[in-house]
């Protein structure tokens, strides 16, 4: 297992916002989705040379170094997509799983593969990013039609692992009443959702296409307020 080397964006020490409590963060590098509010389209390239490269020990040695800071919350990979890498992932949870430490994936899951299911063997919580329910609105978002992430989030209700569904609400693209209660009304039988996180579109990232020569695709669309996320969590409570 030494020999499998993870291709590493960026690690955030203390996060807060990629699972409960404080968490030691993975960003890995390579992602096969093009989303068009991606605000790490840095991360993109799996082949981009990266500051780090970690085996599965390394990272985990790394992360046990603020272990202290985080038996209350865990591990997260986040990506990027890290399910590129799966045999990474599965070792590095595995590792953390057996030390008794909380594993999150963050993910599309838009690869299913026995390679990349394998990994929710030692997951403890997926974050899955559904970026929307209407074949052809996903694949403007994204570029792919949604249907693997569905596929996936049958997988984790058939083996039953809590899950906190994401949903990037962008003006234009997914602000759209009808499509957000279509979702809410199609998670209602999945017993494995704990939650939805509605996330607002923000634009911190458009620097990064420019650094990357790359057109940003969603030019002139404005961040989403936050009132308008208090109306969204306010339909899916009353079921409206």
């Amino acid at each position: 297992m030494n020999k499998i080397v993870g291709k590493i964006h960026s690690i955030e020490s203390f996060g807060t916002v990629d699972g409960p409590g404080i968490r030691f963060v993975t960003f890995l590098q390579g992602c096969p989705l093009r989303c068009a509010y991606c605000h790490n389209p840095d991360t993109w390239d799996a082949h981009a040379i990266t500051k780090y490269e970690y085996t599965p020990s390394q990272l985990f040695d790394e992360a046990m170094r603020y272990k202290n800071f985080i038996k209350s919350g865990g591990v997260t990979l986040t990506g990027g997509e890290p399910l590129m890498q799966p045999e990474f992932v599965r070792e590095y949870f595995r590792l953390c799983r057996d030390a008794g430490v909380h594993t999150a994936l963050d993910t599309a899951g838009s690869i299913i593969t026995e390679k990349t299911l394998s990994v929710l063997d030692y997951t403890n919580l997926v974050l899955l990013d559904i970026k929307a329910l209407d074949a052809e609105l996903c694949k403007k978002v994204c570029g792919s039609d949604g249907s693997a992430t569905l596929r996936f989030l049958d997988e984790l209700q058939r083996r039953n692992i809590p899950t906190w569904i994401r949903h990037v609400v962008v003006p234009t693209l997914t602000d759209n009443d009808n499509s957000i209660r279509n979702l809410i009304e199609y998670l209602k039988p999945y017993s494995v959702v704990e939650k939805i996180e509605w996330l607002p579109y923000h634009t911190l990232g458009v620097f990064k296409y420019k650094e990357l020569g790359i057109s940003y695709p969603l030019e002139g669309v404005e961040p989403l307020n936050k009132e308008r996320i208090a109306e969204i969590k306010k339909m899916e409570e009353t079921n409206v």
